[in-house]
């Protein structure tokens, strides 16, 4: 049967990798599983293949291979060619819906389309390829739904709406296969339990014949990131990891400051550095420059153009707030060749394959290992080739995450995701979904969904509350008929109001995010989406930047920004409402080796010795921390009494640290703070003297009794009461609004809040509002690595230094503090004279 795949491949001017033949051989042999290989080695099309060669063997009337067992390594390759596989022939053009591709974002939709409708058309395979997503017009929507595709593209929101559309199992009736591609975006998100409960839907639709699979390029967690997508209980055959048995080649090459910063601050080396990135734009063929903000995008865009006017034309942007039709328009471009240099974020990370690409440039850290290895995979995009990436710190301490990545890729180091655990608000989403549907009977459903990772803990007694919850509003809500959302007709459980389904199936999602305006143009076109944040602190005529145009704001109307073009050179870039990019532990650990280097003067590449110069003051003034060592620093001048901590665990971790420590040291004596932290790590800033050395002799890292003191040193109630409001609108206790008529940011918040404060007076043991605390401890706060930081500092040397005025490490964690209360204008002023007084 894989005769027919082998020529395709040898026509298109290939040769099958072993792991492609593997999936081929795994997949036709009835199994579920896992492709890992790195970016540009042809994953797509170790599962497009077998999908169409099993369809081939099946019109040529080849009997089905028996399933094959063993453990989940990946099956050997064939030595040789497979003999008597059957010819490629046209099969029925009623094959019905045979395989649902799931992508994370609508980007990859058409590449994954075009590669598999060339496959399909090369095989004389009378199938056709669809796309569903929140793209798809109304009319094609119903013509799929009408003659569904042999193969559907889609997203898990659009998933989640097809179940929860009447007929919905006739639709899935002939599916043989689900694959998740980019399957490590997923994991670790919301959306990935969304995918997982589609999927127990869709087992018990087909049963033991149906297959999922996932598609995943960087992830370290292989073999659980194959438990959340098979489920705990798979039937059928063993499912399998597959490997490529090939490294991607990736090679980092940092554009050097001419001159290192000796007290660094973020943001200021970035455009700084213009002048060294804009020859790289001029390399053969296109560049992709990668930001990790959608303003900084805006930024380097617009600077690009002042720099080199010549770029006007073949220099674009593309970011997820752009509308549709500018970025079809960039991925178009990049497709033909005709730009230059595209400035992107996170939106062209994922496999969207641009084989004319050759370079790529990354504006600051990624602040991961897979994250980094995604982006440099877009160069050399071709398998066997090198990919190149660029690195442009954005202060001079970026330099020392630069050898740590590189340490890192050498090494093979790469983040795991963790998956959710126990997700009610998207349980009990799930549960109106499938009653908008057809309806559900709960016996079935309780047993579908615990073969899912993250609901296989369920009790019969919370399953038995979100029944409740969504029938009559559970304790609290009870008196509302609003939230009477289900009805029980003979044990089935059902949604027959119109009014509710409609509402619902305009909920369906696990992504919550600020409110987001239209922004138009008065004489008509849309331009992008914008923050309502931003726009609210617009005055009408104001200037701004957006898409590289300068903008006028006339007027806010509803849910729409009117601007008009304007010729200001000068305006506001806009900013967005997200979270902060998280040093990963991997990358953290490497960072804390690149120091131990850097103290022992053991430059073991160019970005080590370029920061001698800020070495050599850091330890005359201070010290630099070995690997097995904490550095503390502690000083007076004109503010107050500073103490400074250096783990090197990143922002998110140092931001609970750093509010630990204050709590604990304020046991000794009742002072007040002032917090700053960033990746390299934390200070307090007190207009008292601060007893570090007696709390440092009481134990003040100590992991015993860490739940407690965390609860006590944070406002965990005001917390919670903001994690609230995604888990709200996810579980659909607020509506966020129809189309054109979306309700304010700050609406939303109060209706939120206010369903948090009656669940903590009158409903304690609320699964919801449990889930909240959850997820503060978990992922914001991220108590367990928290713990092991205390652990790691307690084993470690504590270098407690005290400097007669601010060290450069000091420097940038001072600056971060500045920026939060100083316009950009004041505050470079203001680094400014801090730095003259500081070389005095």
């Amino acid at each position: 049967m894989l005769l027919p795949g082998i020529e395709w491949f040898r026509r298109q001017g290939w040769q099958p990798f072993p792991f492609q033949i593997a999936a081929w051989e795994a997949y036709l042999a009835g199994r579920s599983g896992l492709v890992n290989a790195p970016t540009g080695s042809g994953k797509t099309y170790s599962l497009l293949l077998p999908i169409l060669l099993e369809h081939l063997g099946a019109a040529a009337g080849a009997p089905p291979q028996p399933p094959k067992g063993g453990s989940r390594l990946a099956p050997q390759p064939p030595k040789g060619e497979e003999q008597g596989s059957p010819t490629p022939r046209r099969g029925s053009s009623k094959a019905g819906l045979q395989a649902i591709w799931v992508t994370p974002i609508r980007a990859l939709t058409r590449e994954i389309q075009q590669a598999a409708q060339r496959a399909i058309d090369d095989l004389g395979i009378p199938w056709t390829v669809g796309i569903r997503s929140g793209d798809t017009s109304t009319s094609e929507r119903g013509k799929q739904r009408k003659k569904p595709p042999e193969i559907l593209i889609t997203t898990p929101e659009s998933l989640h709406l097809l179940l929860a559309s009447p007929g919905h199992a006739e639709f899935f009736a002939s599916l043989r296969v689900l694959v998740a591609d980019e399957w490590h975006e997923l994991l670790g998100t919301k959306r990935g339990v969304l995918l997982e409960l589609a999927l127990s839907r869709l087992r018990a639709l087909r049963g033991p014949d149906f297959r999922s699979w996932g598609i995943s390029a960087t992830i370290g967690n292989l073999e659980e990131a194959l438990d959340v997508l098979v489920g705990t209980a798979p039937a059928g055959p063993r499912p399998v990891i597959i490997r490529a048995d090939t490294r991607k080649t990736i090679r980092l090459e940092s554009v050097l400051p001419e001159k290192i910063e000796t007290f660094p601050w973020a943001g200021h080396l970035g455009i700084k550095m213009l002048s060294q990135v804009l020859p790289l734009l001029h390399a053969p063929g296109p560049t992709l420059v990668f930001t990790n903000t959608r303003s900084q995008c805006e930024i380097w865009y617009q600077r690009l153009l002042e720099a080199d006017p010549d770029l006007a034309g073949v220099l674009a942007m593309h970011h997820g707030s752009l509308s549709r039709e500018l970025r079809d328009w960039v991925e178009d471009a990049l497709h033909e060749g005709s730009l230059k240099a595209v400035v992107c974020t996170a939106s062209l990370d994922l496999g969207v394959d641009f084989r004319p690409v050759e370079t790529v440039i990354q504006i600051g850290s990624p602040k991961g290992v897979a994250r980094f290895l995604q982006r440099a995979g877009r160069s050399g995009h071709q398998p066997g080739a090198t990919s190149v990436i660029h690195f442009v710190p954005t202060h001079s301490l970026e330099l020392l995450e630069a050898s740590a990545l590189r340490q890192c890729v050498a090494t093979g180091q790469v983040e795991a995701r963790m998956p959710y655990l126990r997700c009610f608000d998207v349980l009990i989403q799930y549960l109106v979904t499938l009653a908008v549907g057809d309806g559900f009977r709960p016996a079935d459903v309780l047993a579908e969904i615990r073969q899912t990772f993250c609901f296989a803990t369920v009790t019969d007694a919370e399953f038995a509350w979100c029944l409740d919850f969504i029938t009559t509003g559970g304790n609290s809500l009870g008196a509302y008929d609003e939230y009477h959302k289900v009805v029980v007709e003979d044990g089935l459980y059902r949604v027959t109001n119109k009014r509710i389904a409609m509402m619902h199936r305009m909920s369906i999602g696990a992504i919550v995010s600020g409110t987001a305006l239209l922004l138009k143009y008065i004489s008509g076109g849309l331009i992008g989406t914008i923050d309502e944040y931003f726009i609210s602190s617009l005055k009408t005529g104001d200037t701004f930047w957006f898409a590289g145009r300068s903008l006028k704001l006339v007027k806010v109307k509803g849910t729409e920004a009117l601007v008009r073009k304007s010729n200001a050179k000068k305006g506001k870039v806009p900013t967005w409402h997200g979270g902060q990019m998280q040093l990963s532990s991997q990358l953290s650990g490497a960072l804390r080796e690149a120091l131990d280097h850097l103290k022992h003067e053991n430059y073991r590449d160019a970005e080590l010795a370029r920061l001698a110069p800020l070495r050599a003051i850091q330890a005359s003034r201070s010290a630099v921390p070995g690997a097995d060592e904490l550095l503390i620093e502690y000083f007076q001048d004109r503010e107050g009494y500073h103490l400074l901590m250096y783990p090197c665990e990143g922002r998110g971790i140092h931001e609970g640290l750093a509010s630990l420590v204050a709590y604990r040291i304020a046991q000794f004596a009742a002072l007040t703070f002032t917090i700053a932290s960033n990746d390299y790590g934390f200070e307090l800033l007190s207009d008292q003297p601060i007893p570090i050395e007696e709390a440092l002799g009481s134990g003040l890292f100590d992991t015993h009794g860490l739940g407690a003191d965390l609860q006590a040193s944070i406002n965990a109630t005001e917390m919670a009461s903001r994690r609230f409001r995604e888990i709200a609108a996810i579980a659909g206790l607020i509506f966020q609004g129809y189309p054109g008529q979306a309700k304010k940011e700050k609406h939303l918040q109060s209706s939120s809040k206010l369903f948090f404060d009656v669940f903590t007076d009158y409903e304690p043991d609320n699964l919801l509002l449990a889930q909240a605390y959850d997820e503060i401890m978990t992922f914001q706060l991220q108590e367990a690595r928290l713990r092991e930081a205390l652990e790691r500092i307690n084993g470690q040397t504590i270098l407690f230094t005290t400097p007669a005025k601010a060290t450069p490490f000091s420097f940038a964690l001072i600056v971060d503090r500045l920026r939060e209360r100083i316009s950009s204008e004041k505050l470079e002023d203001r680094i400014k004279r801090m730095r003259l007084a500081l070389v005095k």
